[in-house]
């Protein structure tokens, strides 16, 4: 290519090597707490009591339904106001993993709830109690089955760290733009940062479909 550049993307490396570790600190703390936080929703879901139930319903539902990008200006704009703040870093892993725990908690339901009623039948045979029960025989069967599916929602979550911008966390791309604003090259910040998601994406997403294939066997 006539216009590409290549000491303008080694002057943008320090800058990216920055950006890139800030997207997967924010992508792997986003997405432990994303997998808490949704098995505890999911639980939520087949509580005994209405009461517990219903709540956890209408959170998820409401968070699922609004856009991340309102979230992130939400926890990042107007909780300050209420004297609730964090660091732009901290508003953006919360809020990411806030918004796909809801997303989360709808795969393990289909996962718990797609193991055999004989096994539930037997845990109460046994008079085990509903921890035991939980930990020892529903889940191990039901994490089996979702595996895959939860680390579809990791890429996902991976795509969606370009929305921390919008709050100014460094991350990658955000990084390509203070570097491009400096330089007023545009093509090679971009195109190194569109790479690099490729490069992280797409072995994932190979890695989720050999996973799934050693799963359901």
């Amino acid at each position: 290519m006539n216009n590409w550049d290549w000491s303008a993307v080694a002057d943008f490396m320090p800058r990216f090597w920055d950006g890139l570790l800030l997207t997967l600190q924010v992508l792997v703390l986003g997405s432990l707490l994303s997998f808490t936080l949704g098995l505890v929703w999911a639980i939520g879901f087949r509580a005994p009591t209405r009461f517990v139930r219903w709540p956890v319903n209408v959170i998820t539902e409401f968070i699922r339904n609004t856009p991340l990008l309102v979230q992130l200006f939400f926890f990042f704009f107007v909780l300050p106001e209420w004297g609730v703040q964090f660091s732009g870093l901290t508003t953006g892993t919360i809020a990411i993993g806030l918004h796909y725990s809801t997303y989360t908690a709808q795969v393990y339901r289909a996962g718990i709830d797609a193991v055999p009623l004989g096994q539930w039948e037997a845990a109460t045979a046994l008079s085990l109690p509903a921890g035991r029960t939980w930990m020892a025989v529903i889940l191990p069967q039901a994490i089996r089955r979702i595996v895959p599916a939860l680390g579809n929602y990791v890429i996902s979550m991976l795509k969606d760290t370009p929305l921390l911008a919008g709050i100014s966390v460094l991350e990658m791309l955000q990084q390509s733009r203070l570097e491009s604003a400096a330089t007023f090259q545009y093509t090679e910040p971009l195109t190194v940062v569109g790479i690099a998601f490729i490069l992280i994406a797409y072995p994932a997403s190979l890695l989720m479909r050999a996973l799934e294939r050693r799963l359901v066997r």
